[in-house]
């Protein structure tokens, strides 16, 4: 262990601060018996059924994963063995904002959210848990091509634009997870939220980067089918963890369509199942769709639409000019001319980088109020100031000592004594300082220095236009504060509900089989009458011992309960299904 709540290795040891932020300890501890029952019935449940119709890397990567059948994943353990396939997983504070959630897969690893869902959502939850991130994620990534496409997501994803919508409704999600999975919260509670969101999601206007391509991620990475439309299997993570729709996708009742561009175009809900699946061919199809995708972002496009993108999102973002200088900061307002825009401006705190490298001495100290330059040609110059020589600078006037008056294609004038020029590493000009220097558009003043020296930013146009800084370590971005409303349990203090179920898991593990399996069972019928989990595993182990008369009390105290409630019943009859199914405990 580091201190920091989690072990460490090579590939965690790479991960920036501010990803690190979100990180929290499994506490293995605190998962209680019951928590093990639900693991357990869903993933039984899941290999039984998941070995028809799940893709063959599903099967494959439990067993290189080492994930148990019978038995909570353990965090530590995952590692040891993930690092073999060049990943890592560590556990996260359940939902995470999406550009980070997609950071952490450009660094190779794998976020899970530790909580796993209560045992009335078993079959479903929105909310991001162990099953969802261990038992569905996990386990493709052993395959190599699956697993380059997920890494080139992340890497693509995280540098996606968002909107202020995206925010409020990532809250909105964040927050239906959290009392959805609370014990005790209110039906209305929980319906005021769900109505919430589906309002939100009603009004999202044009949608930003990060909309289409989390609707990429949701139709793959979630939701994805492969194959054929005729004879698809499953491969996103949603469908393998969920009991119920990985059943109910498979039906005609479900339209498939060809996995293509359009997908991310394709909205969803999150708090309904989904009533269309894209299939794609093969793993490598989905990079070429992503590829393609990622040609329409501002990250390759740049340009006005760019620039205005990150105005729009008012988040931290960065524009790359021609020569490479990238700006890094808070986009406030752009002037433009002729489509094209000609002189940019940040608030706040700005900084200024090359190749992702700050530049010595344009840290946010430097541009503590923002950054302003004009970007474009010179009026009446054929050649931009990036292109020219040193001795076509100094034909120019563009030189130390010099005082000078640029005139930009659009209107911005640039008056001052240049101080001295910085270049790349090809030796084009990239940054020009002035000294007394004054910047002004159509003859009004944008800027004027005193004392302070002025940069003006060297470009003839923006070719890149992205989410986030271009060097990680010029921002404090440690915002995150960890949730306190985490699904933990006293396991040292079981109520008598659940050391019935640890009673049964002990004897079924060989711990402790000196227990009456029919006194437990007539205990709980009693004193637990709408409890239905544990009547399964005990009927299972009757099944084993051929005991038929506690079995045949069993399934007549179960009937019961379906009548009663009417919607366990299909959980009921496959968990009496699977009790007479032999499964490999490590798939």
């Amino acid at each position: 262990m580091n201190g920091k709540g989690y072990e460490s290795n090579p590939i965690l040891d790479k991960l920036p601060k501010h990803l690190i932020q979100y990180i929290k300890p499994q506490n293995y501890e605190t998962y209680t018996p019951i928590n093990q029952a639900v693991w357990r019935y869903v993933m039984r449940k899941n290999v039984a059924y998941l070995s028809k119709v799940a893709h063959k890397s599903y099967l494959e990567g439990l067993r290189k994963t080492g994930i148990s059948i019978d038995n909570i994943p353990n965090m530590y353990g995952m590692n040891r063995i993930l690092k073999d396939l060049g990943w890592a997983a560590v556990a996260v504070d359940g939902f995470i904002p999406p550009a980070a959630f997609m950071e952490f897969q450009a660094y190779n690893v794998l976020v899970i959210a530790s909580d796993i869902r209560q045992l009335e959502n078993i079959a479903y939850t929105p909310a991001p848990d162990i099953i969802h991130e261990g038992a569905g994620h996990a386990p493709i990534i052993g395959n190599p091509e699956y697993s380059a496409y997920l890494r080139r997501f992340g890497e693509i994803g995280c540098k996606a634009i968002s909107s202020a919508k995206d925010f409020e409704l990532y809250e909105a999600v964040r927050h239906l997870s959290i009392i959805k999975e609370a014990r005790g919260t209110a039906l209305e509670e929980i319906e005021k939220a769900e109505k919430h969101i589906e309002f939100l999601q009603e009004n999202m206007g044009e949608p930003s980067e990060m909309a289409l391509i989390r609707n990429l991620h949701w139709w793959t990475v979630e939701y994805g089918l492969i194959g054929t439309v005729k004879d698809p299997k499953i491969y996103g993570a949603g469908l393998l963890s969920s009991i119920g729709e990985s059943q109910w996708c498979m039906t005609d009742e479900v339209k498939k369509l060809p996995y293509s561009l359009e997908a991310a175009r394709t909205s969803f809900d999150i708090t309904k199942p989904q009533p269309q699946l894209f299939v794609t061919p093969d793993f490598a199809f989905l990079s070429q769709v992503l590829e393609d995708f990622t040609n329409t972002m501002a990250l390759r496009r740049g340009g006005l639409s760019g620039l205005q993108k990150l105005i729009t999102s008012k988040e931290l973002g960065t524009i790359e000019l021609s020569t490479g200088l990238q700006v890094s900061g808070n986009f406030e307002t752009l002037i433009e001319h002729d489509g094209k825009p000609i002189y940019f401006q940040t608030k706040g705190k700005s900084a200024l980088a090359y190749r992702e490298k700050e530049l010595v001495g344009q840290d946010i100290n430097q541009h503590e109020t923002g950054f302003g330059s004009p970007i474009g040609r010179l009026k009446g110059i054929n050649i931009p100031i990036e292109d020219m020589s040193p001795r076509d600078l100094k034909a120019y006037k563009i030189y130390e000592g010099e005082v000078v008056s640029l005139d930009f294609t659009g209107g911005i004038n640039v008056t001052g004594k240049i101080v001295t020029g910085t270049r790349n590493l090809q030796g084009r000009i990239i940054l020009i300082t002035f000294e007394n220097c004054k910047v002004t558009h159509n003859n009004k003043i944008i800027f004027e220095s005193n004392n302070e020296l002025y940069n003006m930013a060297i470009g003839e146009e923006i070719v890149s236009a992205y989410h986030g800084p271009a060097d990680l370590k010029s921002f404090d971005l440690l915002d995150h504060t960890l949730s306190k409303v985490s699904i933990n349990y006293d396991i040292t203090n079981l109520n008598e509900l659940e050391s019935y179920y640890k009673l049964i898991r002990d004897f079924r593990e060989g711990k402790n089989t000196i227990i009456s399996r029919t006194k437990v069972f007539q205990e709980i019928q009693q004193k637990y009458p709408l409890d239905w989990l544990l009547p399964i595993e005990i009927y299972e182990l009757a099944v084993k011992s051929a005991d038929k008369a506690l079995t045949d009390s069993i399934k007549i105290h179960l009937e019961t309960i379906k009548q009663n409630q009417p919607n366990l019943g299909q959980l009921i009859d496959d968990g009496l299904e699977l009790a007479s199914t032999e499964i490999e405990t490590t798939a």
